[in-house]
């Protein structure tokens, strides 16, 4: 070997020779460190096909959106006093389903006698619901038996049966409102001395349904006197109440939407 040769192995044999240090994960992130807004998504790779079809659509369908629920179908049900009682306070919720139906732009109100001799009307809301507007014929006192009736037959013709995707809801006066006040309330809870919600609560307790019930304030009287209360309820509504009560149709379209929609 050559002086030479030698120098040139002394001199590989110089250099270092430790191990190279494995270059830092700049993909790994600090604990609980949030991934950045910017990162991609990973595409599919043909690696994929390894994985299991439930896994792929659990990764791959997620981000779908869901599909939307129709609404549930409605009969509002307005009780009151026939003629000559139609323009009393008692009678609020005719005039309130009276003013709902020209609203909704339905047709003009039908008598039906398998709806329990009621006046019916219906149609889609701009939300694409369907509403069955009834209005009870019988005196305020015994609304259950039509009101029943009406339910009913609304079911059978939706092709149901069973109530699932509907719900029946009444509108009445309420006393203990300020004037074109709405409260919505379920039906099974107290009257309060209210012969008509009486009336129909005895009635439904035999369907196994639920129903809800949409209070119209009408005010009352300073007396708390029975027969006062009743004189009130039965005497003509003025103009100036009249315009208030109807002020309400807005509040109670809001509410029907929302018991459409399941709220």
């Amino acid at each position: 070997m050559t002086s030479r040769e030698a120098a040139q192995i002394s001199a590989q044999e110089s250099w270092d020779t430790t191990p190279p240090k494995k270059p830092k994960n700049k993909s790994r992130r600090a604990k609980n460190s949030p991934v950045p807004a910017s990162s991609p998504e990973r595409p599919p790779s043909n690696n994929d096909a390894n994985i299991t079809p439930t896994l792929l659509r659990l990764t791959y369908s997620s981000h779908l959106p869901m599909a939307a629920k129709a609404p549930l179908r409605l009969l509002v049900c307005s009780i009151g006093n026939p003629a000559p009682y139609l323009q009393t306070y008692h009678s609020a919720g005719h005039l309130v389903v009276s003013a709902l139906q020209r609203s909704l732009a339905y047709p003009p109100f039908q008598k039906s006698r398998a709806h329990g001799n009621g006046l019916v009307s219906e149609g889609l809301t701009p939300d694409g619901a369907r509403y069955t507007l009834w209005q009870s014929a019988s005196l305020m006192n015994i609304s259950g038996p039509g009101v029943v009736a009406a339910w009913r037959t609304f079911l059978k013709s939706s092709g149901g049966g069973t109530g699932e995707d509907a719900r029946l809801v009444v509108v009445h006066d309420e006393l203990e409102l300020a004037l074109g006040q709405v409260r919505v309330k379920k039906g099974e809870m107290s009257a309060k001395g209210h012969n008509g919600l009486k009336s129909i609560k005895e009635s439904m307790a035999n369907t196994g349904h639920e129903w809800w019930r949409i209070g119209v304030g009408i005010g009352r009287p300073l007396s708390r006197e029975k027969d006062d209360v009743a004189r009130f309820v039965l005497s003509k509504m003025k103009d100036g109440d009249r315009e208030r009560v109807l002020g309400c149709v807005g509040k109670v379209e809001v509410e029907l939407g929302r018991l459409a929609t399941g709220g």
